[in-house]
């Protein structure tokens, strides 16, 4: 299981019906393909109180073949190149996924997402079990379509990813809005810790 992202951040001014319009037009491409867990097509908007205006999507990956496709194999991220230019990819390694209470119902609406870095003096393994432990209980909570947890041991960063039914102001780090949701093979990655 690996999570991946990476952030295309727009002038101040620029017209976001054009992301809206893209997804709506193009997000069903990746509905059913081979290796994805989920996609979640995410923007941010300064008209909506945001810091800037950004496409963001994150994916979760059920194994690197499906993720190698998409980004090198022509399927998907060539198109993100062609049209904003080629932006950092950032990849964490799978630590938990679980569904939420709202995984049956609508598609979710809203995204947040928390990085945080693993101090040098921080026992990892501490650190992830914690971690685990906070996102077992956030998935619990009233209105999560799923939540996923998930480390970059070069950088030693954890994000904690969660999709909700709509959108949730106390939950800290960065919110978006979700546009669309593919979820090809979502019921194919197993929850909980793969170890």
């Amino acid at each position: 299981m690996y999570a991946m992202q990476y952030e295309i951040t727009l002038p101040a001014d620029y017209d976001m019906r054009i992301i809206r319009e893209r997804v709506a037009t193009r997000g069903h491409a990746l509905d059913d393909f081979e290796g994805l867990g989920f996609k979640a097509y995410l923007i941010r908007e300064r008209a909506a109180g945001s810091p800037v205006n950004q496409y963001a999507p994150f994916y979760l990956w059920d194994d690197t073949g499906g993720m190698n496709r998409f980004l090198w194999g022509g399927a998907g991220f060539a198109g993100i190149v062609r049209d904003f230019g080629r932006p950092a990819v950032h990849h964490w390694t799978g630590v938990q996924w679980e569904r939420g209470p709202a995984h049956g119902a609508s598609p979710p609406r809203a995204a947040s997402r928390y990085v945080r870095a693993i101090p040098a003096l921080e026992d990892p393994s501490a650190a992830v079990t914690k971690a685990a432990e906070e996102l077992a209980a956030r998935a619990r909570m009233p209105g999560v379509y799923a939540t996923v947890l998930a480390v970059d041991p070069r950088h030693w960063e954890m994000v904690h990813f969660t999709l909700w039914q709509e959108s949730v102001e106390e939950v800290g780090g960065d919110h978006y809005e979700v546009l669309h949701l593919s979820r090809p093979q979502l019921d194919e990655v197993k929850t909980g810790r793969p170890w």
